[in-house]
């Protein structure tokens, strides 16, 4: 008889971090540009596979490991926000919100397909990116952890 039971690995270590700048905006107020030093941890939720399971874990955090280095040491700049004007040429992004003006070099940016770089939506995105990395279909959990002892979950449904 075939187990159907589902089971679950965790993966969080000191390496799975990045740091990064950003800043979000609530109502018409947006913060200042500041930075944190991100900690990120996964769980992955599926069957047994044909050795026994969920998914190997050295895999597993190689790849979040990947995401994560795309994310390190850079300006996070949401791509979907309603009044956020990012503009990205060759060289320089341009980033505008009502009277306030940044102007940072390209390869510093990261242009998410995001409203707001929050946390969550944060969470929400790496789980995204590291389904893509795993190539298998599981069920995601991903914490982002962005100052010690706030942290923001993210589970896929």
């Amino acid at each position: 008889m075939r187990d159907m039971a589902n089971f679950s690995i965790r993966i969080s270590s000191d390496e799975l971090c990045f740091s990064a700048a950003h800043f979000i905006t609530a109502g018409h107020t947006c913060e200042r540009l500041h930075g944190h030093n991100y900690r990120v941890a996964a769980e992955i939720h599926g069957p047994l596979g044909e050795n026994r399971y969920v998914i190997d874990f050295i895999a597993a955090r190689d790849a979040l490991r990947a995401v994560l280095d795309e994310l390190d040491h850079r300006v996070l700049l949401p791509g979907e926000h309603p009044t956020i004007r990012v503009s990205a040429g060759e060289k320089e992004v341009e980033v505008a919100i009502s009277d306030r003006r940044w102007v940072f070099p390209r390869d510093d940016c990261l242009i998410l397909p995001l409203a707001n770089t929050t946390a969550e939506e944060l969470a929400r995105y790496l789980g995204g990116r590291l389904q893509q990395k795993l190539q298998r279909p599981v069920q995601l959990q991903i914490e982002v952890e962005e100052s010690p002892g706030m942290t923001a979950v993210w589970r896929q449904s």
